[in-house]
């Protein structure tokens, strides 16, 4: 097995499920943190700030830092500020964002240069989407926190944001910039504090296209985990660099031992 000098993890449905540690999970970043192989928790998910998210995790028995975990919120605050910093934005998705995006003026649908779309809720209905498409059409950005087309939860399959974005690009006739996976720029924003280069990194996940193909496209080799949307084929849909029944077996894979 090539050196790996730092991991990226997925965290719903590699570490956790809504919220509930896999078994092995709290072990294997104990693990991680005592061999001293550095790690960034890099997720999609938009319903908790990186603080909060620290403090979920940590609930649930996880040694985690706000500092080791980048998000999708964190990456699109990043884009804004850089891209569109006198711009107005209007932002729907599940959560609240807002102590991720300091900086950036919020406003309303009929007034927005901006649109961000993150995870899906109730929120996301006919009407909002409708609102959103005519802003597009009138000119308005439209920007998506991630591509997220469904993930799982402990009550079942659930339709996420993605598939709300790429119905609005069709029907209005534009794309989509994405801030989080599978964007290059977001696994590289994580690689960079860790000083690791992505040739000797791998990224942890259940997804086999924004994970997988999108830490491959990075430069780093992709694992990916049988558990969470993981679905079975998924290993015929890409090319994983390996596939391990969950994150418990990422020690001893990391060891060169499975």
């Amino acid at each position: 097995m090539p050196q790996v000098d730092g991991v990226l993890l997925d965290i719903d449905g590699v570490l956790a499920t809504s919220w509930e540690p896999i078994p092995g999970a709290v072990e294997t970043i104990a693990w991680l943190r005592a061999e001293g192989v550095p790690f960034r928790l890099i997720t999609n998910t938009t319903t908790h700030t990186r603080h909060a998210l620290a403090a979920t995790l940590g609930a649930g028995g996880f040694d985690i830092t706000a500092d080791e975990i980048v998000t999708a919120v964190t990456a699109t605050a990043t884009y804004l500020r850089s891209r569109h910093a006198n711009a107005t934005v209007f932002v729907l998705s599940d959560g609240d964002p807002s102590g991720d995006l300091d900086g950036i003026t919020i406003g309303g649908i009929d007034v927005a240069d901006v649109i961000v779309l993150g995870g899906a809720n109730a929120s996301f209905s006919y009407a909002t989407m409708n609102q959103i498409f005519r802003r597009l059409m009138e000119g308005a950005t439209l920007i998506g926190m991630h591509r997220n087309l469904f993930w799982r939860t402990t009550d079942g399959w659930e339709l996420d944001g993605g598939a709300f974005l790429t119905g609005l690009e069709t029907a209005a006739g534009v794309e989509a910039t994405i801030c989080g996976k599978p964007a290059r720029a977001y696994f590289e924003a994580a690689l960079t504090p860790m000083g690791v280069p992505a040739a000797r990194s791998v990224m942890v996940g259940d997804d086999i296209v924004n994970d997988i193909a999108g830490g491959q496209a990075a430069g780093c080799r992709g694992v990916l985990v049988r558990t969470g949307k993981y679905r079975p084929g998924d290993e015929d849909r890409g090319t994983p660099d390996a596939a391990l029944d969950s994150i418990a077996e990422l020690p001893a894979w990391l060891r060169g031992e499975v």
